[in-house]
């Protein structure tokens, strides 16, 4: 894995070779498009200028926002929403502060990205944060989780992934994904 500070490079490398590679077979019209996992701001204006856009992870609106004025209007930005459903406030906190934990204490890179979203240290550390939780996660009801990914769209997003959070991550969450599906169809 390449050093934090020669990541772009890398990647700017890697892009050039894809490019190069002659075509074996039929090359389709038009070309595929390719959106890179981007965060930071050098890599959100990489993919906007070298792919179809970005796909950031583990993202806040205000991120969204700020990835949009980066990368310009054409750009394709879609970005990932965790999403806890469930009421019950406390569960639903409880498991969305869970799933913060988990990158907040192993993922530089979202750590990093997390600090210049304006978080400190002690957002990071001390839990996380409901603050950070909550910029993160949307949890709650239907109506909640429908109007982040709003949120998001108004912040500039082009699509809004949802990756829905369970307390059991071996098994697909279809009860929670039919439930949301008529309030986030046609968006």
């Amino acid at each position: 894995m390449p050093a934090p500070t020669r990541a772009v490079g890398t990647l700017r490398t890697y892009l050039d070779s894809m490019d190069a590679v002659p075509a074996h077979g039929p090359v389709p019209t038009p070309p595929p498009r390719r959106l890179l996992a981007a965060l930071g701001p050098k890599m959100l204006k990489l993919a906007a200028e070298r792919t179809w856009g970005a796909h950031p992870y583990f993202v806040s609106v205000d991120h969204t926002a700020k990835a949009r004025e980066l990368m310009g209007p054409d750009a394709y930005l879609a970005v990932e929403q965790a999403v806890v459903l469930d009421p019950d406030p406390t569960r639903a906190r409880a498991l969305a502060t869970a799933h913060v934990h988990g990158y907040t204490t192993s993922a530089a890179h979202q750590q990093a990205n997390i600090r210049r979203l304006g978080f400190t240290d002690a957002d990071i550390t001390g839990g996380p944060s409901p603050r950070l939780v909550d910029a993160i996660v949307a949890h709650g009801t239907v109506e909640s989780i429908q109007a982040r990914v709003e949120d998001h769209l108004k912040a500039g997003a082009n699509h809004v992934s949802i990756q829905v959070l369970t307390d059991n991550p071996t098994e697909l969450p279809m009860p929670e994904w039919q439930e949301l599906a008529p309030a986030l169809l046609h968006r």
